[in-house]
């Protein structure tokens, strides 16, 4: 008897869209992926059995005890931390410790993304309660996003007033630092008024992973449990289907590099140091993340209480085909 489509709604990330044009089919699954400019709400949309999701409103949700969604170690999006952190043009900051006791703007507090940032400051010494932090759009008017979640704010957490904004706080002076995922545009211009904090972001995220074994995850696939409760196979399916995908995304890259001017370079390089997949998915290889995630959110206030990383992924899942040559550092044992 034929499934019934299973529907989907992620991001167009790069590594997805062999599913989008139908390079890439799901043997069995009926698989209709829809495209969204924004990342969607899975349980306020009828008729979605999936999509992507924050990763730690995700881990929240689990840990108090709301499983409606089943989430996939498949995280679509992720991404060093460190380049996520601007300044003013003519700021004497060049460091993340010399943001203590600063007045720093973020797009979200509770926000996965800017959950790592803040772990960055964490571990350069600098005690996240003698910030200013200022909540908000990065820009006037942007709107649609839960910016500072369900519990109440720490003493030392704002939020802008209507038609204010993070760059416009930062250009005036009133912010020392913005802590955003995505550049204002003016950033890719030359006459930008802002630049990012570290002279040679690189630098810190390859130390970083050198140090931690993996590049933070943000967003994961997450299926409605009733979905999953009526197909169990539904989960492995899915996380194949994405996988192989990925797998088909970086081998047509490797071979129409001509994309961006040193998009080549930038694959080599990637593949001499995290191996043949710098965002693996599964359970085993995304555990020392997972876990040092869960810590965050309880060291920061995020979370009442523990995060215990067992609930975040109850079922161990791995895809089918996984990458050879991972680097030693993703091997490492998972943070305690």
């Amino acid at each position: 008897m034929p499934q019934p489509p299973v529907r989907l709604a992620l991001r167009d990330w790069d590594h997805v869209t062999p599913l989008l044009t139908g390079a890439v089919r799901a043997p069995g699954l009926d698989l209709a992926i829809e495209s969204r400019a924004v990342t969607p709400d899975v349980l306020e949309e009828p008729g979605l059995d999936g999509g992507e999701t924050s990763f730690s409103r995700y881990a929240l949700a689990r840990a108090g005890g709301d499983d409606r969604l089943v989430g996939l170690p498949v995280f679509v999006m992720r991404g060093f931390r460190h380049r996520c952190v601007l300044v003013r043009g003519d700021s004497p900051y060049t460091a993340l410790e010399q943001l203590a006791g600063a007045r720093v703007g973020l797009t979200g507090w509770p926000d996965s993304g800017n959950t790592w940032t803040r772990a960055l400051l964490r571990r350069a010494g600098v005690d996240l309660a003698g910030i200013d932090w200022r909540v908000g759009p990065l820009v006037a008017g942007e709107s649609g996003k839960d910016r500072v979640g369900t519990r109440p704010l720490p003493a030392n957490v704002s939020v802008l007033a209507d038609g204010e904004s993070l760059r416009e706080e930062l250009a005036a002076g009133r912010l020392d630092a913005v802590f955003t995922p995505f550049l204002p545009d003016e950033m890719f211009t030359s006459g930008s008024r802002f630049r990012q904090l570290l002279p040679d972001h690189r630098a810190a995220e390859r130390a970083y992973f050198e140090e931690t074994g993996f590049v933070p995850g943000i967003h994961l696939v997450t299926l409605r449990r009733e979905t999953v409760r009526e197909r169990p196979w539904l989960p492995g399916a899915v996380l194949d289907a994405l996988d192989a995908a990925k797998r088909h995304w970086t081998a047509r890259r490797r071979l129409l590099a001509d994309t961006t001017p040193w998009l080549l370079d930038e694959l080599l390089d990637s593949a001499a140091r995290f191996g043949a997949d710098w965002m693996p998915y599964g359970t085993a290889e995304n555990a020392r993340m997972t876990a040092a995630f869960c810590a965050e959110l309880t060291a920061q206030g995020i979370a009442p209480g523990p995060v215990d990383p067992a609930d975040v992924f109850p079922a161990a899942l791995e895809p089918a085909a996984p990458p050879r040559g991972r680097r030693a550092a993703d091997a490492r044992e998972p943070a305690a």
